[in-house]
């Protein structure tokens, strides 16, 4: 059974969802923290855990966001760049 008294203590923050990535990553490294110093009871832990679990996951997420979009810029740049390299055979030298 649960202990509402370290019900009280366990981690409660905004919705992961809703943390940018530097939010996130600060309040994943106070988890760690909190782990670390191996004083929270068990079920406090259990949920510090979890959380981090879940921050970790957000932080990736927004990893990957970032990834994509860098690799669809470059993507992007070098087409562009490509096409104009094509549309010109006299390389400005009419």
């Amino acid at each position: 059974m649960s202990n509402p008294q370290h019900s009280a203590e366990a981690p409660v923050g905004p919705p992961v969802e809703n943390l940018s990535y530097e939010q996130a990553r600060d309040e994943l490294v106070e988890v760690v923290r909190r782990l670390e110093t191996g004083q929270a009871p068990l079920e406090q832990s259990l949920a510090l855990w979890e959380r981090g679990e879940a921050l970790a996951t957000r932080c990736q997420q927004w990893l990957d966001t970032a990834q994509a979009r860098l690799e669809a810029a470059r993507a992007s740049s070098e087409s562009a760049a490509q096409g104009e390299g094509a549309g010109s055979d006299t390389g400005g030298r009419e």
